[in-house]
């Protein structure tokens, strides 16, 4: 059951999306890639005439639908409030700040520390930003499985694809940014040190 209290669900919520969009933020400005869902909205965005924030959703939805089955309606509908704030967010960052010289290397690990944190803090409080998100928590909660170990594994896989449509000094960075943002889940997220716990439907 989830133990925090309801104000600090939505601190975390708030903390947590935009955190998460301004990491993706600096990756987008630098042309880098990262995995899940939000490395496939990335990559698809150089293709097709829709936002970030606008695919990232769409990625997102038969994720939703698992958790909406799998780990309870509370879970699901919290995620897709944090997705759609990430989505709103990412689209409305370029109107809020401007970047005139962006070091990539910055970019890929700050970015990819950000977006961990950001989905760090999202775990904790029982909530994700979807995506591979939801099946990542689900394994761990379910078999045991590292939380970082398998995001990594799934970003890996991502980023092998992504070789195909970026030069090999965007996908070594982008490589770095990944790294950063499994790092901090590996590193922190460990679901016996807390009281609030994720409740899978049987």
């Amino acid at each position: 059951m989830n133990k925090h209290p309801s104000y600090e669900n939505v601190i975390a919520i708030f903390t947590g999306t935009l955190f998460a969009a301004v990491g993706l933020f600096l990756l987008q400005q630098s042309h880098l890639l990262t995995g899940g869902t939000a490395g496939l909205a990335l990559l698809v965005s150089h293709f097709v005439p829709i936002s970030l924030g606008g695919l990232y959703f769409i990625l997102n939805c038969p994720f939703y639908l698992m958790a909406w089955f799998q780990m309870g309606k509370r879970f699901a509908l919290s995620s897709i409030l944090c997705g759609g704030l990430v989505s709103v967010m990412v689209d409305a960052l370029p109107h809020l700040i401007t970047i005139e010289v962006l070091n990539p290397v910055f970019a890929a690990v700050f970015g990819g520390l950000l977006l961990g944190v950001g989905m760090l803090i999202l775990f904790r409080h029982h909530t994700s930003l979807g995506g591979f998100n939801v099946l990542v928590l689900f394994l761990q909660h379910k078999f045991g499985i590292s939380a970082g170990k398998i995001q990594l594994a799934i970003d890996s896989m991502i980023l092998i694809t992504s070789c195909l449509f970026i030069s090999p000094e965007l996908l070594i960075l982008s490589i770095v940014g990944v790294i950063m943002i499994n790092m901090v889940l590996a590193i922190n997220y460990k679901p016996e040190r807390y009281t609030a716990t994720l409740q899978l439907k049987k």
